[in-house]
């Protein structure tokens, strides 16, 4: 295989230096289902189950000519402590179940699954992942993620806990199998046509894996769709999450959306980490997730902006926050008073939050928190106001779309992963009114590039075919 030269110490780009001046801004919609910052108590906001409500957020997305509709999925109720955090607690459909149904009344935008590697069988999930994309057109992408928490593991048979080091290679070894069924039935060029075995001569690769992880044997069923494989999102942040998005991810789902020159700096580093995997520098697509909230007028945009931050962070909420970096139960708080005088005690943060905070830095953020409360003189509650804020855009259609397109040409992000603040109707102002703004600046697309979602996000071949049939 033929790869392009390039250095593996890129430089980062300066906040204020275009250097992809042509490039497009790209839309994903994350319905996040369990999390705390859709307002539920909004009369506007609607069932987190219902199907209409998934399909009113993915039509209005479509209309938008959005990339993904990005469902995440959660395996058992969050737990803090030993109990249900009741605080966000919510059902959710099973991801590839719902996004089947969606496919059906959708014709371009893409079909994100979260789907863990710890907790599935590999030949199963694979043959759930394909024909999904097989039934959509080529429109599936599986949202690689893993967990070693034993609160999850309980929900399963073989239950229990999974050493941390181990959770990332058997996501490798997931994926890997996963591709070989991927690619077990020939494709067209093959003589395959649609992928059906009927009427061709072209036979069908038996997998086989045995190893410490999996015992894989196994005639595949399902045929190729016409985008190859499913895309692979990955939302790791470590430095082993992120060395397995260089090597395996077509675009990676980044927590650095609120800060340019941080999301510059994390831009560089897995763009050094997929250039030393073996890739071309613009292989691996970032997608950081955010938040959207337009006005008007930039009054407008500031007073709704702060109306959702305060309905988003309860006063239940902002100790529930806290607590969870102090490690203990701050419920007898006052949320208008100020953060606890002592140190946190935890060693490892719970699961009800995710990942994005590990337990070893549960000092470090507790003294920047700190620091930031006592110069701004912040209570609880304001001080997670204060931190929320700074997770997305607001202003006016015309000011939102000019920083969209800054963090786009700088080459910090390719597209945004938006978290609407309310469902059903969270995106239609960014459908209606920010969109409109890009695209009177040549900033965004006006009609889908294809059929599949690997055309939409400009993605080459898979990359098990790159030895076959080139990069481009």
């Amino acid at each position: 295989m033929t790869r392009p030269v390039t250095h593996p110490n890129l430089p980062v780009t300066r906040p204020d230096h275009p250097s992809r001046p042509d490039a497009q801004v790209h839309f994903g919609v994350f319905f996040q289902g369990v999390n705390h910052t859709t307002i539920w108590s909004d009369p506007e906001s609607g069932s987190q189950t219902d199907f209409a409500t998934f399909e009113r957020v993915i039509r209005t997305a479509e209309r938008g000519l959005f990339d993904a509709f990005f469902l995440g999925e959660g395996l058992r109720l969050r737990e803090t402590r030993g109990a249900l955090h009741d605080l966000d607690v919510v059902g959710r459909p099973d991801a590839i179940t719902q996004l089947a149904a969606l496919a059906a009344i959708t014709t371009h935008i893409g079909l994100v699954a979260t789907q863990n590697t710890t907790y599935n069988d590999p030949a199963d999930l694979a043959r759930r992942l394909q024909s999904l994309d097989v039934l959509s057109g080529g429109r599936a992408a599986w949202n690689v993620v893993t967990t070693d928490n034993a609160w999850t593991g309980a929900n399963f048979r073989r239950g229990g806990y999974l050493d941390h080091a181990l959770r990332y290679e058997r996501a490798q070894g997931q994926l890997d199998v996963a591709r070989q069924i991927w690619d077990a039935f020939p494709d067209a060029a093959d003589g395959a046509g649609s992928g059906s075995p009927g009427g061709t001569d072209a036979a069908v690769a038996h997998v086989s894996e045995h190893s410490a992880l999996f015992d894989v044997e196994l005639d595949p069923t399902t045929p190729r769709s016409p985008q190859g494989h499913p895309v692979i999102f990955q939302a790791g942040d470590s430095p082993q999450g992120r060395d397995f998005a260089a090597a395996n991810a077509d675009v990676i789902f980044s927590r650095h959306g609120a800060v340019l020159a941080d999301a510059l700096e994390f831009a560089a580093d897995v763009r050094r980490r997929a250039v030393a995997a073996g890739r071309p520098e613009d292989d691996l697509k970032i997608f950081p997730g955010t938040g959207i909230i337009v006005g008007d007028t930039p009054a407008e945009a500031e007073e709704k902006a702060r109306w959702v931050r305060w309905n988003q962070v309860t006063p239940a909420t902002a100790l529930s926050i806290v607590g969870n970096i102090w490690g203990e139960d701050l419920s007898g708080y006052d949320p208008d008073g100020p953060l606890p005088a002592h140190d946190p005690v935890v060693e490892e943060l719970g699961g009800e939050r995710g990942s994005a905070t590990t337990g070893a830095r549960t000092r470090e953020v507790a003294a920047q928190w700190r620091a930031l409360a006592e110069a701004e003189h912040l209570s609880i509650r304001e001080l997670v106001v204060r931190n929320s804020s700074e997770r997305g855009f607001e202003g006016t259609p015309a000011a939102v779309a000019e920083d969209l397109i800054r963090w786009v040409r700088t080459g910090a992000v390719d597209g945004f992963n938006i978290s609407p603040w309310i469902v059903p109707s969270g995106l239609d102002d960014i459908v209606d009114k920010v969109v409109p703004e890009l695209q009177d600046r040549g900033a965004y697309p006006t009609s889908y590039a294809g059929t599949t979602l690997r055309d939409h996000l400009g993605l080459r071949a898979p990359l098990p075919h790159r030895a076959t049939v080139g990069a481009a």
